[in-house]
This record gives C-alpha cells, structure tokens and sequence, in this order.
C-alpha cells in the first residue's frame, strides 16, 4: 500500500473517534519506510489550538483505534502536534476561515505560468481557492492540484489566533508540522508544546 493509500485509511479510520472527542483532524502523514512515522495533526473542534494533555488524549484514542485496524505491519512511530499558527491549508473550510491573511502555496502542476504563489486569501468552494498577488491580480488555485499550502507567519496572523485575554504568545510554534528528532519510547514519551510524539515498538506475528 503506498503512503498516500495509507494515510487516506488511516484518516478514514481515525476520524470519526478523534470528532466524537471535540477535535478535528486537519491532516495524516505517513513518513518513511523501514519504521514509518505516523504524523497526526489536529486542533480542537471550537478553532482553538490543542494543548500538550490534548495531544496525549489524541495519541492514546489513535494508538487503540490503529492497534486494531492494524494498517501498518511491524514497529511504527506516532507523532500527534497541534496544526500551529502558521498551520497547513488542507481543507476548503481553512481557506474560507483564514480568508484576509497571507498564504505560500505550491501546485503540482502549473497555474498560470508558474508552481509557487504568494498572495493574501480570499476565499475558497469546496474545488479551489484565490488568491491575490502582489501585483494585485487573483489566481484560482484548484485544490485537488495542491502540493503543499499554509499560513505565514505574521503580526495579524498571531493577534487573529491568540486566546481571548492573552497579552502575547508565550511559546509560537511556526513549524508544527514539522518532526522534531528525538529518541523516545512508550514508556518515555517526549513531550513539548502542542506535541505529543510516541515511540511504538509493534512486534510483527511469526512467521514459519
């Protein structure tokens, strides 16, 4: 199964119980081959960014439901972060909810002459999302061309994302999608703020 095939399933499988626990999935990556990473990034159904006990809720709901759908063979590793500020754009719905901040985008295929597009959103439907460039023309992004997209970090970004009564972000974290390299185990879990990463050792069955 590829990675692609694998993350699809695992979203599919996944999904349902992490929205029945007030949290929405924003995006699955499976990483690497010989002992995959397994990366889940959410943030809670109300908009708001999840905290280091909600990451430890999501690991411990998605390790079950991945034990017994049993989509990996052997040791995998799982990797559960908050979407963060300057999160991916992987769905119409964050488009429309960060419409008015800025975005780095990168098609797969070109879009008027060109892959990379830096722009201010306006809006998005359920088939693509605009942008408006510097020079202040629009491009339609289709979303199914999408490589990679999300949010740039600036001051109207940080102030649009802050809790109610903050005075300023104590701990930003810019690159939560990112794996941080650290040697953990199950009993040792590494933690950080918005991460919450899990070292698994899965026995694979014996073979004769």
């Amino acid at each position: 199964m590829t990675a692609g095939g694998l993350d699809a399933r695992i979203t599919a499988a996944i999904q349902p119980g992490l929205e029945a626990m007030g949290y929405d999935l924003v995006r699955v990556a499976v990483l690497g081959r010989e002992r995959p990473t397994v990366q889940v990034m959410a943030d809670r159904a109300d908009g708001s960014l999840i905290g280091v006990a909600d990451c430890e809720a999501i690991s411990h709901a998605v390790s079950a439901i991945l034990d017994v759908d049993d989509p990996i063979p052997g040791a995998w590793n799982l990797e559960v972060s908050s979407a963060g500020i300057d999160r991916p754009l992987t769905r119409a719905k964050d488009w429309v909810r960060f419409a008015g901040h800025l975005a780095r985008a990168e098609t797969m295929v070109p879009v008027a002459g060109r892959k990379r597009f830096n722009g201010i959103i306006i809006g998005a439907d359920d088939h693509s999302a605009t942008l408006r460039l510097d020079d202040g023309s629009d491009v339609v992004l289709p979303l199914d061309e999408l490589r990679r997209a999300k949010l740039v970090l600036t001051d109207a970004l940080i102030a649009a994302t802050m809790p109610e009564g903050a005075d300023e972000p104590d701990d930003l974290e810019t690159e939560a999608g990112t794996a941080q390299e650290a040697e953990v185990s199950a009993d040792a879990p590494r933690r950080g703020p918005g991460r919450f990463a899990n070292r698994r050792a899965k026995p694979r069955a014996n073979r004769h």
